[in-house]
């Protein structure tokens, strides 16, 4: 028979065994881990992609972010002037946005950099004053035999620079606010070649990698994904790393959560009959209950999209200029993108 000194001892044991509980220090609770950082408001506002209901459309893709009381710009257009025109026309002030992110080195991404900033940086000095790139973004792009280099952001950086503009440069994964992820370079674990097309001929160019020319697979391509109570909210440019790659990538480093919404280009306009079934079986698995397929996402796409992931046309819609995404109220897809 147990005696009762010997019930408490075992009963203390199993004490020590247990996580602690919460420490009192000044009179405050301390959590012995620290409490997973969420995005609680979140909106996306679509400022360039082909298609438009108010403004320019063109073969590109810019968005503006508006998270959790922060503003930035998320890829700046084909043109100088698009993303700045159409943000008047939407009554968008980007004045006070002092983050741009990048997605990739490609000219539909990158060109209204240099001509955001000086516009805005006149009024505002800090306005686009801090760019994040992903590592591989400024290595040169060469045809075979030919030396001139064709990567349009070792053109942009000078210019960028002169104003007082910095570059900020991830090789990895970076939580760049509470619950804001950049995925720095994506590591492809598929076989997904979300390049090329006859669209992107300055895809035919080659990256050079330790003095090597070797195929240019995008190695820079970079998304946003941001954590929400939801789940997962994913902004791509292009998605050129493939879209299921770049949500794998962000399940791991971020955490496993089904993907709420999937917003901007993921680049399978030219895709096979068996690339498409296989993206779709994949998002399917991931539980995506918005999408937004912008800018190379391809038209025919997204009305798969909405069939095969059961989505209805509130939920999944061709991208469009002035359309905005929103945590709380879902898709505003404007009138001529349903």
């Amino acid at each position: 028979m147990t005696s009762r000194r010997e019930v408490v001892k075992q009963l203390a044991l199993s004490a020590l065994a247990l996580p602690m509980a919460p420490s009192l220090v000044d009179g405050a609770a301390r959590p012995l881990l620290p409490a997973r950082r969420t995005v609680r408001q979140l909106r996306i506002t679509v400022l360039s992609t082909m298609l438009a209901d108010d403004g320019l459309g063109e073969w590109g893709f810019g968005a503006l972010v508006e998270v959790d009381g922060r503003r930035m710009l998320f890829d700046t257009g084909a043109h100088e002037d698009v993303v700045s025109r159409n943000a008047r026309e939407l009554r968008v002030d980007l004045e006070a946005v002092p983050e741009v992110i990048l997605s990739h080195n490609h000219g539909d991404h990158t060109v209204g950099l240099v001509p955001l900033r000086k516009e805005l940086a006149a009024k505002r000095a800090d306005a686009l004053g801090k760019a994040h790139v992903a590592a591989g973004i400024f290595a040169p792009r060469r045809r075979e035999g030919n030396t001139a280099d064709l990567n349009d952001m070792n053109r942009f950086r000078p210019q960028f620079e002169a104003t007082g503009g910095t570059f900020v440069v991830h090789a990895k994964p970076a939580e760049i606010h509470p619950g804001v992820w950049l995925t720095g370079p994506v590591p492809r674990r598929n076989p997904e070649r979300n390049w090329g097309g006859a669209a992107a001929g300055r895809l035919e160019a080659k990256v050079e990698i330790d003095g090597q020319l070797v195929e240019d697979t995008v190695p820079d391509d970079m998304s946003m994904i941001f954590d929400t109570a939801q789940g997962l909210v994913v902004l791509t440019g292009c998605g050129h790393a493939g879209v299921v790659n770049t949500i794998e990538h962000a399940r791991d480093v971020v955490r496993p959560a089904p993907v709420h919404a999937l917003i901007g280009g993921i680049h399978l306009f030219n895709a096979s009959e068996q690339t498409l079934a296989w993206t779709e079986g994949k998002l399917r698995g991931y539980g995506v209950r918005h999408l937004i397929g912008a800018h190379c996402t391809g038209v025919e796409t997204v009305y798969r999209f909405r069939r095969s992931l059961g989505l209805d046309r509130t939920r999944c819609v061709v991208g469009a200029v002035g359309q905005v995404f929103d945590l709380a109220t879902g898709i505003d897809a404007g009138a001529i993108a349903r």
